[in-house]
């Protein structure tokens, strides 16, 4: 800064009064923009102070505009939604990270209509007295499980936590070693029995269990048999389980109730659509369980929630437990999941309506031949840093549904070129696309960066391909 010069900032009025400031006033409030402009112009007059020079600061310290600019793209970053629609190329549908489930349209608009007005979610428009929420889909339930009664829970822990503080608080609760699954952040069976008050006894050993393991087993202590669903893994090789219609007589011989987590959880038989088959819930309570919890927002293709169906007697002792209000859900999951639940009364409709099967069913033709539409689009935005391939991949079903078996799908491969100076490119690349208006997501494995095609269906290429040209920059 020239020696005997005085560089002078605008006032806040000033600013505050320019035309594009009452804009942004109009858009985010006269609090939050003076508070913007006051921190503008607070570093600006650091800057000066430390030196800065008229190229710096402006020949008469700062434009009005300048700073109505900056204070702008404060506005902007501070006002955007941390939760940001992005675009799953993993090849994983149903991604935990990535919010499960992709609601049906039926189920958002329902959602929509259920964020705008008043519902009955309590009310019962017959009597005009209060009603019981879950009343808004138990019939659907019953109808679709085969079961005698339902409860829904935010999640199916809860509802595994909440049956079990229900059932056993105090007493035992029979399970193999070989089913003490652990699931998504060293989240375990064991710890949720602990915090429901339930006593683990743990029977046979971890690749064999027998029924006799369950008969010596039960005591004068045992409230519940339990199976769990090893839906995140699978043992193989020398091994031993003991089916579900076996034990349901030594059960019922003791009179001790018995319990099966399904985890996932599926309404339908996926084989009927060329998916490898995974036990449903109607077929759990066919076999005899009397009580069944699973989740609504993996293979049900639904909102996050937690599901308890069976024996009606059980159902209703579980939804006296004073926890179930503090884990019941709201009129949004339950505006979502009671269309989900309608779609499955057509099955014939299903994968076509049902947006995660629709995924978990696309043919493999049609994604490559996205594939090669999108390659030299994709190409042409990395220049020729990159050497991009379109190539056969295997998708999965993820959260906890069918860990060994894989789906036939198609993509895109992302490697660097030869001869590339570039320090770790692919890192690079996953960085820049993670930072695109609409991020997106692969996966970094064998020296190349994946982007499966089997979750970018027609509808959103064209936003997909739009911002590719952000890669260029």
């Amino acid at each position: 800064m020239t020696t005997g010069q005085t560089v002078r900032l605008p006032s806040v009025d000033r600013i505050l009064g320019d035309a594009a400031c009452l804009e942004l006033i109009a858009q985010y409030g006269r609090v939050q923009t003076l508070a913007c402009a006051r921190a503008v112009l607070a570093e600006l007059r650091t800057a000066m102070l430390a030196g800065a020079g008229f190229g710096e600061c402006g020949e008469e310290g700062a434009s009005i505009a300048a700073i109505v600019a900056q204070a702008g793209e404060r506005l902007q970053a501070q006002s955007r939604s941390h939760l940001r629609a992005v675009f799953n190329l993993t090849g994983t549908v149903l991604h935990t990270n990535l919010g499960r489930a992709l609601l049906p349209d039926a189920a958002v608009q329902a959602v929509v209509e259920a964020l705008q007005w008043p519902m009955n979610l309590e009310f019962d428009l017959e009597t005009g007295k209060r009603g019981d929420r879950d009343d808004l889909v138990e019939e659907l339930l019953r109808e679709l499980t085969g079961a005698e009664a339902a409860t829904i829970v935010n999640n199916n822990a809860a509802a595994v936590l909440l049956m079990l503080n229900t059932l056993a608080q105090g007493r035992e609760v029979i399970v193999s070693r070989g089913e003490l699954v652990e699931i998504g952040g060293a989240f375990r069976i064991p710890d949720v029995m602990t915090r429901a008050g339930a006593v683990l006894r743990e029977v046979g050993s971890t690749n064999r269990t027998h029924l006799a393991d369950y008969e010596h087993g039960i005591s004068e202590h045992t409230a519940l048999l339990m199976k769990v669903h090893c839906s995140n893994y699978a043992i193989t090789g020398f091994t031993k389980s003991v089916e579900l219609d076996t034990l349901v007589p030594l059960a019922a011989q003791r009179a001790i109730p018995t319990a099966v987590d399904l985890g996932s959880g599926t309404l339908v038989d996926l084989a009927q659509y060329g998916l490898p088959h995974e036990t449903t819930v109607r077929e759990t309570i066919e076999a005899g369980a009397d009580l069944v919890t699973f989740s609504g927002d993996k293979l049900l293709g639904g909102p996050q929630c937690g599901v308890i169906v069976g024996r009606a007697d059980l159902i209703a002792k579980i939804k006296r437990n004073p926890l179930k209000r503090a884990l019941r859900v709201g009129k949004l999951t339950l505006a979502a999941l009671e269309p989900v639940l309608q779609l499955y009364r057509a099955p014939d409709l299903l994968a076509e309506r049902l947006t995660t099967l629709r995924l978990l069913t696309r043919p493999a033709a049609g994604m490559r031949e996205q594939a090669g539409e999108l390659l030299p689009r994709l190409q042409l935005a990395l220049g020729a840093a990159y050497v991009v391939t379109a190539e056969a991949m295997k998708s999965q079903i993820g959260s906890g549904a069918l860990p060994v078996d894989q789906l036939p799908s198609f993509g895109l491969a992302i490697r660097s070129a030869p001869g590339s100076r570039l320090s770790n490119p692919l890192g690079v690349l996953e960085q820049r696309l993670r930072a695109l208006p609409r991020p997106v997501i692969g996966r970094i494995g064998q020296d190349a960066l994946w982007l499966d095609l089997r979750c970018l269906e027609a509808a959103h290429e064209t936003a997909f391909i739009a911002q590719l040209a952000e890669l260029t920059a």
